[in-house]
């Protein structure tokens, strides 16, 4: 136990007297450190909260064909995404999959047209603007929007997206709240696994790697058992520089499609799918989901950045947290 000197005195002693004299452990008293102000530093590519001379978040208006969270900084300063495609892959790094981008909400089949992947053909989501940002009580919030657009320039959906970051001493959470409206007479996201609100984490933690990643589920499904089974929430745990991290994705209840199938990998790929069914189950395809113009489609999730291990009690807590909140 380490004790910390004070201009008042040691403040280990009203705890020692409290043992000493009641025969009871009593809570150490500390002095919190001032915290760092948070503040949003936007640009003509991004825009990104800074706590104090740190950077926290960072959420890019294009990479590739997409927006995306970029880098994704864990509580500790770590990366806790592949840099690759953004930056040349380090000497025994993975190149696959070009179309994971750290973290990103896109969707495979969408009025037949691929958002998913990056190829000849696929379709692209144009950030628009962002219409708010603030820092409140420790949480830096902001909302943005984008198009949904097919190659020839067709706005299939419009997207409302509100992000709200807060950190503490072991954790950062990320809270996701994306409304998809429906511009087109009709949007169809067609059944298929290639979707939708992903993280491609980095080498490190990837199971395959036998490096100490690992999975698992609300169910206590792990590894390999965890894709395409339907869950409330998902972590994956390994090491980054050195030291064991981990990401939790719990869904709302009032999520659509929750709980949703998970297009978990081993390699390193981790999404929650609200569409796909018959990739994860077989079967036949089934008609997906249609919306109408003007009908719209909200999903909702808390991403938390966690240093050591995800604990199944904390992750349910937490979960049981979030699914309290409006």
């Amino acid at each position: 136990m380490r004790f910390r000197l004070t201009n008042r005195g040691p403040v280990f002693l009203p705890a020692l007297f409290a043992v000493i004299c009641f025969g009871f452990p009593a809570l150490l008293v500390t002095t919190p450190s001032p915290a760092a102000e948070l503040k949003w530093v936007q640009s003509d590519e991004s825009l990104e909260l800074h706590d104090g001379d740190q950077l926290a978040f960072s959420y890019l208006f294009r990479s590739g064909k997409k927006p995306i969270i970029y880098p994704l900084v864990g509580p500790g300063g770590e990366s806790m995404s592949r840099d690759y495609p953004m930056k040349p892959a380090p000497e025994g790094g993975t190149t696959d999959h070009i179309h994971q981008r750290s973290m990103w909400m896109t969707h495979g089949e969408v009025n037949d047209i691929d958002f998913w992947s990056e190829g000849s053909g696929s379709g692209e989501i144009h950030h628009r603007e962002v219409t708010s940002s603030e820092v409140k009580d420790g949480v830096g919030s902001f909302t943005a929007t984008a198009d949904w657009k097919t190659p020839d320039g067709e706005v299939l959906l419009s997207e409302k997206k509100r992000i709200d970051v807060r950190s503490d001493a072991k954790r950062r959470m990320i809270d996701f709240e994306i409304v998809l409206t429906a511009v087109a007479d009709e949007v169809h996201f067609g059944d298929t696994k290639e979707g939708s609100f992903g993280i491609r984490i980095p080498d490190s933690m990837m199971v395959d790697r036998k490096l100490g990643g690992t999975i698992i589920n609300a169910q206590g499904d792990e590894d390999k058992e965890t894709w395409g089974k339907r869950s409330r929430w998902v972590d994956y745990t390994g090491p980054v520089e050195g030291e064991t991290v981990g990401i939790t994705i719990l869904e709302h209840p009032e999520s659509f499609g929750h709980p949703s199938r998970w297009h978990v990998r081993s390699y390193g790929l981790f999404a929650a799918n609200p569409f796909g069914e018959f990739h994860f189950v077989g079967g036949e395809q089934t008609d997906g989901v249609r919306i109408k113009k003007g009908e719209s489609i909200r999903l909702k999730y808390r991403v938390v950045l966690h240093q050591g291990v995800g604990e199944v009690g904390t992750i349910e807590n937490q979960w049981k947290q979030f699914a309290s909140e409006l």
